[in-house]
């Protein structure tokens, strides 16, 4: 049966492939199991010992501070670009999308729209001035010109916040996807992320992460390019012939060629694309891959292919869907050449496995299977350095030891310490939420991103009247009233508590918890009349030469 998603409820494509992964693929899984995949696994051990050798010459390479947190700043443009989309493509990402075409059509690829529109967005804004201003975090920019305690602090909590919740959704994706593909039970599953996860950014930091991220963009990029052409082969590379078959096939029929099935109400829709646009702006583990570039040139052009990646894959992703609508069938079976294949294992999330299936056999199922598991681990090992990061460059070092007496090399010592806990702290939440609909997650993390994160960083950045206490209140305001709505929200009060009725009737916070931020940001910081506030609209000039020159910002990342 068609895939179904109520009305009433959207979440993000990032999320859809997980919620399969959270409940249907372990009954499937007891319902009749799949056997060991050899080519999947083989393929995966490749790619571990490709990475553990990068992670080895990283290490060599990785002397100072500067070296661990930002790649000595010398990876260019295209390299960095190419890292930024695997650190964004998640497995989740290829599946929900895909699953979501199937289901919907063309709201399918709509939905898309505004995890792609972010992009330019944090060209405009974010990638020239946060490459200049920033250090090692996002932390780093909010707090250049003030207050280098409460700020931080606040900076701090935010990122982190955002850190977690999408880190428990990569360790039970990565738990249920390896025990559904592999055969490997689930917490060995969560444990095997944990470790890998933890040597990767120990002992590599961010030249292995990024290498590592660069190399599975790469794999992804090329597995959807092959199931795509190989889909469209199967209909004569004639996309209107796809088009019609799949209408012809749907039991929506024509309707999927046209929006209006996902989403219930425009309030849904517009906090949705607020949150999926501006969260991209606030993500902490994204942000902090701009000071990886030897420049503010190279960071913008880190965005152009990024994008260029992530708007193709997102194409590539909407075709595949579509061949998918015909060629596996509508009741969970395989159509090939008008005869019924094999059971649609795991459910409609899977769907894009299932036609690697049906087009190139179990050779492909396995390259596919493996790159699935290989986007885990570059995803969470972003994560986990930029959890890190924060706790030891923002908290430890800026915040607790006011930046005196810690060497380089200390913070870096830390942030290895720092990196082994969030890896078992991971692995614990991973088998912890075993079973349990994550999807909420995702959707909390977007609208942390977009209402604690986003205001701090472009009113510390645009607004010459933005103060420490505006900054600082305003940022608490946007956490709080941004988890405190989607706890409220039908996605958690109702599905995951069991209330009968919603306190907040949206699943998404973003259209009223990033208003609310800024809102406060502004009232604060006008009433604001301390002289730390005087200082910090005096320091406004000096920090905006520094964001559009870039002058002294190679000083300060040597220091």
């Amino acid at each position: 049966m068609i895939l179904s998603h109520p009305k009433s409820r959207t979440v993000p494509a990032t999320a859809l492939g997980f919620m399969l992964l959270s409940r249907q693929a372990v009954a499937s899984q007891q319902g009749g199991g799949k056997p060991l995949d050899l080519a999947a696994i083989g393929i995966f051990l490749v790619f571990i010992c490709i990475t553990f050798a990068i992670t080895w010459w990283a290490a060599r390479r990785t002397a100072t501070a500067k070296d661990f947190f930002s790649a000595g700043g010398g990876i260019s443009g295209l390299q960095n670009g190419l890292a930024v989309a695997g650190d964004y493509l998640s497995a989740a990402t290829m599946l929900g999308v895909v699953s979501l075409v199937y289901a919907r059509g063309y709201d399918g690829f709509l939905y898309c729209i505004g995890f792609f529109i972010g992009w330019p967005v944090m060209l405009l804004l974010m990638a020239e001035r946060g490459r200049n201003l920033g250090r090692y975090t996002l932390v780093d920019i909010i707090a250049y010109r003030l207050d280098h305690v409460g700020v931080r602090w606040m900076a701090a909590i935010g990122s982190l916040t955002v850190v977690f919740f999408y880190l428990i959704v990569q360790m039970v994706g990565a738990g249920e996807l390896v025990q559904l593909m592999f055969g490997l039970r689930y917490n060995y599953a969560v444990i095997s992320v944990g470790i890998l996860m933890i040597i990767y950014v120990t002992f590599g930091g961010m030249i292995a992460t990024t290498w590592v991220q660069l190399i599975k963009a790469i794999l992804i990029i090329f597995g959807a390019t092959l199931l795509m052409v190989l889909a469209l082969a199967h209909f004569n590379f004639d996309f209107e012939r796809l088009a019609e078959s799949a209408v012809s096939v749907h039991a929506n029929g024509a309707a999927i060629m046209g929006p209006g099935t996902l989403f219930s109400d425009p309030i849904s829709s517009i906090s949705l694309s607020l949150a999926t646009v501006f969260g991209l702006c606030g993500m902490p583990h994204i942000l902090m891959r701009f000071f990886t570039v030897p420049n503010a040139r190279e960071a913008r052009k880190s965005v152009l292919v990024a994008a260029s990646c992530i708007g193709y894959m997102f194409v590539a992703m909407f075709v595949i869907g579509l061949a998918s609508i015909v060629i596996v069938s509508t009741d969970g079976r395989f159509f090939e050449g008008g005869k019924v294949g094999g059971k649609l294992l795991g459910g409609g999330n899977m769907v894009a496995l299932h036609l690697a299936t049906a087009l190139g056999g179990d050779p492909l199922l396995g390259f596919l299977a493996a790159v699935m598991f290989a986007t885990i681990l570059a995803v969470v090992s972003g994560l986990a350095l930029a959890g890190a990061s924060s706790i030891s460059h923002d908290i430890y070092v800026n915040v607790l030891r006011r930046n005196s007496h810690v060497t380089g090399e200390a913070e870096v010592r830390l942030t290895r310490k720092v990196t082994i806990v969030i890896g078992i702290v991971a692995v614990l939440l991973g088998i912890t939420f075993r079973g349990q609909n994550v999807a909420f997650l995702v959707s909390l993390a977007f609208n942390v991103a977009a209402s604690a994160n986003f205001p701090p960083l472009v009113t510390s950045m645009y607004w010459r009247g933005a103060t420490s206490r505006g900054v600082m209140w305003g940022g608490f305001v946007g956490l709080f009233s941004s988890v405190g709505m989607v706890i409220l929200s039908p996605a958690v009060w109702k599905s995951v508590l069991g209330h009968p009725h919603a306190i907040f009737p949206y699943d998404h916070s973003a259209l009223f918890s990033m208003p609310l931020a800024f809102l406060v940001i502004y009232v604060v910081s006008k009433l604001d009349h301390s002289a730390a506030a005087v200082h910090a609209r005096q320091a406004f000039d000096l920090q905006t030469v520094r964001a559009e020159t870039g002058l002294g910002a190679e000083a300060v990342s040597q220091h």
